[in-house]
């Protein structure tokens, strides 16, 4: 398992989080429910849930929901994210593109439907050569 920084304790408060928060998921179609806590550099915790549409494309992942939300409350430095689903399941290409506009040092924790912890690894590891600000041209 990978090394990391945080504590146990805030570990198991992002995982109590995004489970709590999953119940909120509006996932009418899938039936899979996922709740996402982003932690901030500053200790603020953001959640966000998946949103579904009948317009398919139109819905939206918990995990970009909750960047976005940070976002808009003028966060722009993370450390961690946990992610429940039901079986551990990971983030999606669109959410880890996201989130590596913000830095691919990023601390993903993935657990449960049962908030038990399935995995731990960096956003580097879940998108290798992943394209990043760096890769555009000098403005």
């Amino acid at each position: 398992m990978l090394e990391h920084p945080l504590s146990d304790e805030t570990i198991q408060k992002l995982i109590a989080r995004a489970a709590q928060v999953r119940h909120n998921a509006y996932a009418p179609y899938s039936h899979y429910p996922v709740g996402a806590a982003l932690l901030a550099d500053d200790g603020t915790i953001y959640t966000g849930v998946n949103v579904e549409n009948a317009a398919y494309p139109s819905g939206m992942c918990a995990e970009r929901n909750a960047v976005f939300h940070a976002v808009t409350e003028g966060r722009r430095h993370f450390q961690a994210l946990a992610l429940v689903t039901d079986n551990g399941g990971s983030p999606c290409g669109a959410c880890r593109q996201v989130l590596s506009e913000f830095g691919l040092d990023l601390q993903i924790f993935i657990a449960d439907g049962n908030g038990n912890l399935q995995e731990v690894m960096t956003l580097r590891d879940l998108l290798p050569r992943a394209f990043t600000p760096a890769d555009l041209p000098p403005q």
